[in-house]
């Protein structure tokens, strides 16, 4: 639809305007910086930054109702700095031009609801969250838009050049992270460290597609991660992993997204997310957090993080009942098939130490809960779903398990609805699939398969006197007609099939 078509009163809003004053806030000592240039921990005491619209109460004075009406009705403009994330402009990034937003095609992933037979499994209804969907098939494109779009505002506004965009990554850090900087015709370079070994060919194949520089570091993704640090406190380069707040302000998006698609009552919801370096639930909360202020929702809605028993430093801090006696330890992370969320040592746990108190303060103690499932769960509940028409990757099994564990506990109340965040495709870890399939997971896992969730192809046989087109071989039609009539009396045979 066009600007004229729309009500009167929303026109003006529609399309928004460079407004407020942004900075970096220290969760640490407090202290504020300017967003001039890139930073990613405090200049005075190193800890992680979260950013801050310092006039954001200018934004209260709209109302909730018109908010609504806003997103919703840009919802169905065509401009494309406002197709994606950034339709939640004053929200996300309201100082950047739209002329500079990097738009992939990123945001507005479908809620595809359970079947009634998996609902059932799950112990409630539920969504999937398919963020598979994103352009590089990973929730990771969500952070990498506002990050690339601050960077382009940068480069085109404020005279940056010769950026070299970098990050660590399990794999879809890297493969988001270079298909954005790809996207640059001159400016912007992309290098990625991945652990040596532990990523999937899916997921390696991605940034080596995309053109990036791939460097393989011995160790786990924690390592990759130190080295990245220290590159970005010492070298003129752009950190893109979630210790960069402008990519924890981009994923705020996916709870504005469920906001949306749920007409704004997120009252009667469970919100299942993975806790890898914790970015995600980081901007989880933060998303829910700003439309609750603004009176966009009435209700804050349950928040689940979920982690593997092989990868558990959140889970186990908030284990502590007392807050004064918790603690946080990194954990040395055991081989995982949620490979994505496999950290020791989350960069983003201050942020959750943070906004964790501010939820419950404001939802109660049930508003943030955290469990953690163990490596056969993940698995079967993804192997599970994806038997069920989704396309769940292994940590949207994570998120299900998690799902399932928590109602099974008695954590979620018999009105709540789940939905779950499969972060990537199913497709960036058929590998995992492949050895459930085949029984051939390293014993490290700790996976052995259910038997009614396996599955395999079935050859057919050509016996020697039925002529077969294998090998290339081309046959006469009588001979082709022998051979379709075998095979089809074999098909039939194996499906079970009886002529009409």
């Amino acid at each position: 639809m066009k600007k004229e078509h729309f009500p009167r009163e929303i026109q003006p809003h529609l399309i928004p305007s460079p407004q407020g004053s942004y900075v970096y806030e220290c969760l640490g000592c407090g202290a504020r910086h300017g967003i001039e240039k890139l930073l990613y921990t405090c200049p005075a005491c190193k800890s992680v930054l979260l950013i801050l619209d310092e006039d954001w109460d200018r934004l209260k004075a709209m109302g909730g109702d018109l908010w609504r009406k806003i997103f919703d009705h840009r919802s169905m403009l065509t401009q494309p700095g406002l197709r994606g994330i950034y339709r939640f402009h004053e929200l996300i990034g309201s100082i950047i031009p739209l002329e500079s937003v990097v738009y992939l095609g990123e945001g507005h992933t479908p809620l595809v609801g359970a079947n009634e037979r998996l609902a059932k499994w799950a112990g409630r209804p539920f969504y999937f969250k398919n963020d598979g969907q994103n352009p590089s098939a990973s929730f990771k494109d969500r952070g990498m838009a506002s990050a690339f779009s601050y960077l382009n505002h940068l480069i085109r506004d404020h005279g940056m050049k010769e950026v070299l965009a970098i990050c660590a990554s399990t794999g879809d850090t890297s493969a988001a992270a270079a298909l954005y900087a790809s996207y640059f015709v001159e400016g912007v370079t992309s290098a990625v460290l991945l652990p040596q070994g532990k990523v999937t060919p899916q997921q390696l194949g991605q940034p080596l597609g995309s053109g990036a520089r791939v460097l393989e570091i011995p160790g786990v993704f924690d390592d990759c991660m130190k080295v990245v640090e220290h590159l970005s406190e010492n070298y003129p380069v752009a950190l893109m992993n979630s210790k960069n707040a402008w990519r924890i302000l981009g994923q705020e998006s996916y709870s504005y997204e469920i906001a949306q698609m749920f007409d704004y009552d997120v009252s009667r919801l469970m919100v299942a997310v993975p806790i890898g370096n914790a970015g995600n639930i980081t901007a989880v909360l933060q998303g829910f957090l700003k439309l609750l202020d603004l009176d966009i929702i009435e209700a804050l809605p349950q928040v689940l993080g979920v982690q593997s028993e092989h990868a558990n430093p959140v889970y186990l801090y908030y284990m502590e009942p007392d807050p004064q006696k918790r603690r946080f330890e990194p954990v040395h992370v055991r081989a995982s098939t949620a490979q994505a969320a496999m950290i020791g040592n989350p960069v983003s746990m201050p942020r959750v130490m943070s906004l964790v108190e501010k939820y419950r303060h404001l939802g109660g103690e049930e508003a943030v809960q955290v469990v953690q499932v163990s490596e056969q769960e993940i698995m079967d509940s993804m192997i599970l779903a994806n038997r069920n028409g989704h396309i769940a990757c292994t940590q949207g099994g994570e998120c299900l398990a998690g799902f399932r564990k928590a109602v099974s506990e008695g954590s979620v109340g018999p009105q709540v609805v789940g939905v779950v965040d499969a972060t990537a495709h199913a497709l960036k870890f058929s590998i995992f699939q492949e050895k459930y399939f085949n029984n051939a997971f390293e014993p490290e896992f700790e996976v052995v398969p259910r038997d009614e969730y396996r599955n395999a192809p079935e050859v057919i046989d050509t016996p020697g006197h039925v002529p077969s087109p294998g090998g290339g071989r081309r046959l006469e039609s009588g001979e082709f007609q022998v051979f379709v009539d075998h095979a089809a009396r074999e098909v039939a045979r194996i499906l079970g099939l009886v002529k009409g």
